[in-house]
């Protein structure tokens, strides 16, 4: 009895100190509000938004597990004669920065598999990155007023680049040394300033001595401290700015319709978030990943049979292989455009371009409006095959990275291979863009098909006459509404005779852009409604 008394007494002051607590906090900072508008805030309840919370959960996984192996991890490069446990290396000349990630592997209880998991994080990382990004730009969720998230998204993707290379480079084992290597030769390939830069990451000449302990500490805290600064300025602005949503009846571009925080969409995430943990986990106990003690340590002599970097800087390595051996002498200095263009130049380019398109095509759309329905990738067919061409060039780069292992086993002319993806690089996207082009216009044909006869419903008639006809349906009111609900720009007008020039490429363009669709049957009054939904929450400013 006296100690039911007592805990009920201690429960009592618990809750009298929380809620003291609590009312002194929120006396000070906005608590009650805050939590208010979170818990009321409506989030997505599409498949297709998971994406990121995917990237969020594989990023949490990379923290645990990175903390975890920083404890033992030592990123010397001082050479030292290994004698731990893994027998086929005792007595050979290593770093400690190969030897410490043996000790992980083989002597660290769960280290092998904590090591694994990182790394497999790693690439779930970056590929859902990527995905998420391909995502928002074939819905058109980069538009006003998310341009600002959009740019945002573009860092995070490129510091994960960076990050996931920095990690895979600190083993210090054949395989990686191998690509920091490469990351040297590109640096002296920047005219004027390469060796001055290598100088300066590398200490001195290649391999140096201090260029590990300088990528530990941009893998584990200057890159860090930048994607979780961006991921909160990220998330800030999707509180902010609510989500995209797809055309379905009651979503309008003026109203955000979705699942409320707390209790849905929380269980939803939490769910997620076990998920992403359980299968890295499962991936970090039965698939192994990057076993450098096969490697072996890094000698500047020797180079691992079939080495291929990870699949996100393949891509680079893929450009180097097939550009032909270019160079040229300018004023004293050596072009090495062999180097320069495919992994300064190309990289440079392909960055620039995602950050500025949405500014491209509000340019060409002349739209100022604000946009919160997602595109159906057909309704817009220049940009979708311009997606799609993007994805095909990235990924005959990719195959190309793994020529030599592909010529060796189909048994294939090497030097035929080159020129095969050589043409393919320009050609594929350039296919892909018209095949893709014109399987939108298909589908916007099928759509309008559809409205105008309806669904098939597989039954068979015969008329008095002896024709023979196929029966078929309406429509469902919530599928019509998702067809006819669509925001297509019209191409802009032509200007008038001896307008500036920017203004006859602008029409152009936007005539390239939207000159070919497939308009569907409305009427008028839908046409109005259609219009009534699509229209933005705010007026619009009629100045370009």
């Amino acid at each position: 009895m006296l100690l039911r008394k007592r805990r009920a007494m201690v429960k009592a002051r618990a809750r009298q100190a929380a809620f003291t607590g609590y009312t002194g906090l929120d006396r000070r900072a906005p608590v009650s509000e805050a939590a208010r508008a979170l818990f009321r805030k409506a989030f997505p309840d599409h498949w297709s938004f998971l994406l990121g919370e995917i990237a969020l959960y594989s990023l949490l996984v990379l923290l645990i597990t990175g903390t975890y192996l920083t404890l033992f991890f030592d990123p010397d490069m001082n050479e030292q004669v290994y004698q731990g446990s893994y027998g086929p290396l005792r007595g050979l000349l290593t770093t400690s920065a190969y030897a410490s990630t043996l000790y992980i592997s083989f002597d660290v209880r769960g280290g092998l598999l904590i090591r694994q998991m990182h790394h497999w994080a790693a690439l779930v990382f970056v590929a859902a990155l990527g995905v998420h990004m391909l995502r928002v730009f074939f819905t058109g969720a980069f538009r006003r007023p998310r341009e600002l998230n959009w740019m945002i998204g573009v860092t995070l993707f490129m510091l994960a680049l960076l990050e996931g290379f920095c990690g895979y480079s600190l083993p210090d084992d054949l395989l990686s040394g191998t690509g920091l290597r490469t990351a040297h030769t590109i640096v002296l390939s920047i005219p004027v300033v390469g060796t001055y830069l290598s100088f300066l990451v590398w200490g001195g000449p290649f391999p140096g001595h201090i260029v590990m302990r300088r990528m530990y500490i941009a893998h584990v805290l200057l890159v860090p401290g930048l994607l979780i600064a961006l991921l909160g300025a990220h998330l800030v602005l999707i509180v902010y700015l609510k989500h995209t949503q797809w055309p379905e009846r009651g979503r309008t571009n003026r109203n955000v319709v979705g699942m409320p925080m707390f209790p849905q969409f929380a269980t939803r995430s939490m769910g997620l978030n076990l998920a992403v943990f359980g299968v890295l986990a499962l991936l970090g106990g039965i698939a192994q990943i990057n076993p450098i003690w096969l490697y072996g340590p890094y000698r500047p002599d020797q180079v691992s049979t079939g080495a291929q970097p990870d699949w996100y800087v393949g891509f680079l390595e893929g450009a180097l292989r097939l550009m032909p051996p270019w160079e040229n002498v300018v004023g004293g200095h050596t072009l090495m455009w062999n180097v320069l263009l495919p992994a300064v130049v190309l990289p440079g380019v392909l960055f620039l371009v995602l950050y500025l398109y949405p500014f491209f095509e509000r340019w060409v759309t002349g739209d100022l409006m604000e946009h919160h329905l997602c595109d159906r990738p057909r309704d817009r067919p220049v940009r979708t095959a311009l997606g799609v061409a993007a994805v095909v060039f990235y990924a005959v780069l990719l195959a190309a990275a793994g020529n030599d292992v592909t010529a060796m086993t189909f048994r294939v002319s090497l030097e035929a291979l080159i020129w095969i993806y050589r043409v393919a690089v320009i050609a594929g996207p350039l296919i892909a863009f018209f095949v893709t082009k014109r399987v939108c216009l298909a589908l916007q044909a099928h759509d309008r098909r559809l409205l105008r006869e309806g669904v098939e419903t597989g039954a068979v008639s015969q008329s008095p006459e002896g024709r023979m006809r196929e029966g078929t349906r309406p429509l469902e009111a919530a599928y019509r509404y998702r067809l006819l609900v669509r925001d297509v720009p019209a191409p802009l007008p032509r200007p008038a005779v001896g307008a500036p020039r920017r203004h006859r490429i602008r029409a152009a363009l936007s005539s390239w852009y939207y000159r070919d669709r497939v308009e569907m049957p409305a009427t008028t009054e839908q046409r109005l409604q259609v219009s009534g939904r699509t229209m933005g929450p705010l007026a619009q400013v009629d100045e370009e």
